[in-house]
């Protein structure tokens, strides 16, 4: 959690998912997010230390996109663990903030 409580972390973080698993360059996420080099490269590492970013080369480049499996376990731990330790058994705000839909039998 404390690799996405940067500003800039996160939106280079949300900016990896949004792409998907073919991730960008880090020269073409430097670009569309404005940062120089050197302060995208340390914040690429800091969320690599902590598993969120997965690298790859690709000749010359190194493309980064965001590990999947890992947001998703941090994900599924919170949603799991959501007030699991509240006192009132009306925890209204653990409630999901989007009902199903629930479909009407033709």
């Amino acid at each position: 959690m404390s690799a996405l409580a940067h500003d800039k972390r996160l939106e280079i973080f949300r900016l990896l998912v949004k792409r998907g698993p073919d991730g960008f360059a880090a020269g073409v996420i430097a670009e569309k997010l404005g940062l120089p080099a050197a302060t995208l490269s340390f914040h690429i590492k800091e969320l690599d230390r902590a598993g969120l970013v997965a690298a790859r080369q690709d000749g010359r480049f190194i493309h980064y996109s965001a590990n999947f499996t890992v947001m998703r376990a941090l994900i599924g731990f919170l949603t799991d663990n959501c007030c699991s330790l509240a006192e009132s058994a009306r925890a209204t705000s653990c409630s999901p903030l989007v009902q199903p839909v629930r479909r009407k039998r033709a």
